[in-house]
């Protein structure tokens, strides 16, 4: 599909906040060096108001830094604050002094930093966050990480539910209410309709994914338009404060 078709197919539709974008590059992998100009001017070629921004810096290698780079971006950057899982000591160090800042947000890499759902520090954290009202961004296959926010009434965006998984998202949600999902694997026919509208955030993990993709899912969805707004921008800043 070209350009020109794509556009055509997504109308007029606009994100007024992205759930889920990173700044800074992957070292062992090919792709865009994710500087914060090239992000932007990315999400606002394809009509994306905002974006919830975080540091893969902080993910890989140098939190206080990589969080201290996204503090200092101006609008349309919505700040939030990564954490290293493989130390729970620092992880919640670090999160007071974010919240302090007032950071609303915290995303977490538990593939990038090879932590697995059951681990003592994911729960310490999503403890953690809960208790100061922060909702968290996270990674991870959905079918496991749903456990370590159980029972919390944490406010938790998971990033990668894919759309086979779907059906065990929303059987954990049903007794969750802050549980909430992004759209951005969701590509089934029928993916985005069958999410309650105001649990789904638009997300597309710009620049290392194409944000057209997910766009075309929400503009083409069976979706009423007060609920694409919702899923556009309405629910994430809702969340995010």
């Amino acid at each position: 599909m070209t350009a020109f078709d794509a556009s055509k197919l997504i109308g007029d539709l606009e994100v007024s906040l992205d759930v889920d974008v990173l700044v800074g590059a992957y070292p062992d992998r090919d792709g865009p060096p994710g500087t914060p100009r090239a992000v932007l001017d990315t999400l606002a070629a394809h009509r994306v108001r905002a974006g919830a921004v975080a540091s893969l810096r902080a993910a890989l290698f140098d939190v206080r830094g990589g969080n201290d780079e996204v503090l200092g971006l101006d609008p349309p950057v919505v700040p939030v604050g990564t954490v290293d899982l493989r130390d729970p000591i620092g992880a919640v160090r670090e999160i007071d002094r974010l919240a302090g800042l007032g950071v609303r947000a915290v995303r977490l890499f538990p593939d990038e930093q090879g932590v697995e759902a059951g681990f003592p520090s994911v729960r310490h954290v999503a403890r953690t966050c809960a208790g100061l009202g922060l909702a968290v961004l996270t990674g991870g296959d959905v079918r496991r990480f749903w456990q370590p926010f159980a029972g919390l009434d944490a406010t938790v965006v998971f990033l990668d539910t894919h759309f086979y998984h779907l059906g065990d998202f929303l059987v954990v949600a049903a007794d969750e209410p802050g549980f909430h999902t992004s759209t951005r694997l969701l590509n089934s026919p029928d993916a985005l309709e069958t999410v309650p509208a105001d649990r789904l955030l638009y997300g597309s993990r710009t620049p290392h994914y194409e944000p057209v993709v997910p766009l075309l899912r929400l503009a083409t969805s069976g979706l009423k338009p007060e609920e694409i707004a919702a899923v556009a921008g309405g629910n994430a800043r809702r969340l995010l404060g």
